[in-house]
Parts: C-alpha cells; sequence; structure tokens
C-alpha cells in the first residue's frame, strides 16, 4: 500500500520475513520520512535500515496493529483544506512539485473513466 502524508510517502508491504510476525515493513525514498513517521506516530517502528540495492533505500518494521493506529492517527490530525499546500509548508517546494507530478498522473484514471462512459 502507498501512503502518500503531508510529512511523507511510504510503501507498507508484508515481507516474508514479515509474516507469522504480525508486523509489516514500511519503505522510504527517504530516510526523513521515516524519521518523522517514528517522532510523530509511530515511535514503536524499529530502526531505520538502509540498502543500496533494493527498490526502496530505506526501510523498518513495526507491529501491523501500530501502524493502522500510527496513520489512524494521522488522519484524524488533518486540519487543512489543500494537501498541496500543506505538503509545501510541511515538506518544501520541491517534494510538493513531486507530488503534483503523482497528482497529474493519477488524473488520467478519471479522464479515461470519463472517455469510456
Amino acid at each position: 500500500m502507498w501512503l502518500i502524508t503531508n510529512f511523507g510517502f511510504f510503501s507498507v508491504v508484508e515481507k516474508p520475513w514479515d509474516q507469522g510476525e504480525n508486523r509489516l515493513t514500511i519503505r522510504a525514498r527517504s530516510k526523513k520520512d521515516l524519521m518523522n513517521l517514528k517522532k510523530n506516530y509511530l515511535p514503536e517502528m524499529s530502526e531505520i535500515g538502509t540498502s543500496d540495492n533494493t527498490d526502496y533505500k530505506y526501510r523498518a518494521t513495526a507491529p501491523r496493529e501500530d501502524i493502522a493506529k500510527a496513520f489512524m492517527q494521522a488522519i484524524q490530525d488533518i486540519d487543512y483544506s489543500n494537501f498541496k499546500d500543506e505538503v509545501k509548508k510541511k515538506q518544501g517546494h520541491g517534494r510538493a512539485n513531486v507530488y503534483g507530478w503523482v497528482w497529474d498522473s493519477l488524473y488520467t484514471i478519471q479522464t479515461e473513466e470519463k472517455l469510456r462512459g
């Protein structure tokens, strides 16, 4: 699952080593994103690992239930009316531009749906 928030971008998956452990792996392209998540919502998260040989350079693990609670709290904390403006305020113009490109790419889903009727 991809989670794009005003404090970071995450890919949450169940890796083979997570199975039977009731935990998930949280991956990110920016170490700062994982640090933000740990500091503000998920203190139970493991140390952040780094690998240059994987798609996502940074990763950590946490109990499945704690991850669910963390993102539920992030949703409860929403107090803005425009997501891209809030990203610019919290993470800067560069990250807001990247998220804008993602938004634009995903807009094609709506456009294609409209064309198909």
